[in-house]
């Protein structure tokens, strides 16, 4: 089963990408901010992160980057997950090293098409 992170600060949206990836048959974890993704991420190993990019404290691109330098996760995919929906953010996130994009809020039938290529 496949471990996966979710950062997201608002909690609708949490428990919507929480329940989603429970009946999906993965392993998934919450958290509200970047300090503690990078906190969790010490303790386990994801397969997956699901990344916020408007948090409190640091945003989504610093945490990303942040996890990144670990050697552990250098090859973990990062997904942004944002409401930054307006042209050129997806390849504006991409460029800035995520390794995909789902927009918010969620088209659900989307968001499970794109995450089967990552059970």
């Amino acid at each position: 089963m496949k471990k996966v992170l979710v950062v997201e600060d608002n909690n609708i949206n949490l428990e919507l990408v929480l329940e989603i990836l429970d009946a999906m048959g993965f392993e998934a974890k919450g958290v509200e901010d970047g300090k503690e993704a990078l906190t969790l991420i010490e303790k386990e190993q994801y397969d997956l992160i699901l990344m916020d990019i408007e948090l409190p404290g640091m945003n989504g691109v610093e945490v990303r980057n942040n996890i990144k330098r670990k050697t552990s996760y250098e090859k973990v995919p990062v997904i942004a997950l944002t409401a930054y929906a307006m042209k050129g953010d997806k390849e504006r996130f991409i460029a800035s090293g995520f390794d995909d994009y789902m927009a918010k809020p969620l088209d659900v039938a989307e968001f499970i098409k794109k995450l089967d290529k990552y059970k």
